[in-house]
């Protein structure tokens, strides 16, 4: 596999010099910058390019910047509404400034409103550093009583709803503002952020869009710009719901193998595949992550190889984002069916045989707890997951070659 490393820009407190110690071999990054909806031009792309290039004495790094993630699907493309249309249009053409530039591999999303969510950003763990978390309890009371959300109590069952009345009752102001900032944290170093009532805003967007309808847009989206990605040699991958599961009402439709399955026979292309996110399925206990990508390997164009461990095996569910060979992710069986399916490539000759993959998330450790960098993506822990997600695929492969 390629081992890839997700940096954030000129904004981000790990640098691509830290990048390039902890044994990156390519970057993963986006124009977080430029508003969603709007065309990422040459010059921006190239500015990009350059900054991955060089360190921040002027010295060449040695990296270039390899993935794109993520090149953002707009609100109104989700719910086809508004300058929906002119929105697809930027996006193709950002395809074609992609493509123009050497770049293949563009990881997209397709999860309304929030591209992620979690309870605390900083939880503590037994070792004393910190990790992200997504508390149902936490997540109740900020639905029912902070976001204050019409109909919300009826999404839970009686026994959580008292449950988070009484954390609610019990919560300091501190506790309260810390929860509502986490949970609408939303896609690291985007451009946009708001606060409840923006995201009371944006809820009020899917009143009338259920699951149903937003994967026929989905796949409206999907007939409208993969053609474009075949014609230029790009491969599209689509990142699963994070948690996988409906949160706030809104309606969740890449969240299972079913799921994936439904938008590649819709919209049949090489151009069009997987980001399998281990960590994200894996938040699932009805996700079977080995056979997954056994079955939808040639369609992985993507993999962010993480774990988390489940609290309870119920869906929905608490969960924290465990160390990366640790949780209930079966990571060393995945590494190894990864490995399976890149050999199978290289058999059929398939250019593409060479999987990308970052080391996913991270805990936050050593000095990684002054740092102040993205949550999950600390310097020190990601050098760990990728040392250890790098030693297994060495001693996997030395194993084949025994």
């Amino acid at each position: 596999m390629r081992h890839t490393w997700r940096w954030f820009g000129p904004v981000d407190k790990v640098s691509i010099a830290d990048a390039r110690q902890a044994g990156a071999e390519g970057i993963v990054s986006a124009l977080h910058h430029v508003p969603t909806g709007a065309v990422w031009t040459p010059e921006a792309i190239r500015r990009r390019q350059a900054e991955v290039a060089t360190t921040a004495d002027g010295a060449p790094s040695g990296l270039a910047w390899e993935v794109v993630e993520s090149l953002p699907v707009s609100e109104a493309i989700k719910t086809q509404t508004g300058d929906w249309r002119a929105h697809l249009d930027a996006y193709r053409t950002s395809l074609r400034h992609l493509a123009e530039a050497g770049l293949t591999v563009i990881c997209y999303n397709f999860m309304p409103v929030l591209d992620w969510t979690r309870t605390d950003l900083a939880w503590r763990v037994a070792h004393g550093g910190t990790t992200m978390r997504f508390d149902l309890v936490d997540f109740a009371v900020f639905d029912i009583h902070l976001l204050a959300r019409a109909g919300a109590a009826e999404d839970y069952p009686p026994d959580l709803v008292e449950t988070a009345a009484r954390r609610f009752k019990a919560m300091s102001d501190a506790d309260r503002a810390r929860l509502s900032g986490s949970v609408n944290a939303g896609l690291p170093g985007a451009a946009e952020t708001g606060g409840l009532d923006g995201l009371r805003a944006e809820l009020a967007r899917y009143a009338e869009i259920d699951a149903d309808r937003l994967r026929r847009h989905m796949v409206d989206f999907l007939a409208e710009v993969v053609p474009t990605a075949e014609r230029l040699g790009l491969r599209l991958c689509c990142h699963p719901d994070d948690p996988p599961f409906p949160i706030m009402g809104l309606p969740r439709i890449m969240s299972t193998e079913a799921d994936y399955r439904a938008v590649l026979d819709a919209v049949p292309s090489p151009a069009h595949g997987v980001t399998f996110c281990t960590g994200s399925l894996g938040a699932r206990p009805d996700n079977d992550l080995l056979g997954m990508v056994r079955r939808l390997g040639p369609h992985i164009h993507f993999a962010h190889l993480r774990t988390v461990r489940r609290e309870a095996e119920t869906v929905p569910c608490s969960f924290f984002e465990d160390e990366h060979l640790e949780g209930d992710g079966r990571m060393v069986a995945i590494v190894a069916a990864l490995l399976a399916e890149e050999a199978r490539r290289r058999a059929e000759g398939r250019l593409d045989a060479v999987i990308p993959m970052r080391p996913d998330h991270g805990q936050d450790i050593l000095d990684d707890l002054a740092r102040g960098a993205q949550p999950g993506y600390p310097a020190i822990g990601r050098l760990k997951g990728l040392a250890e997600l790098r030693g297994v695929e060495r001693a996997l492969t030395a194993g084949a070659l025994a």
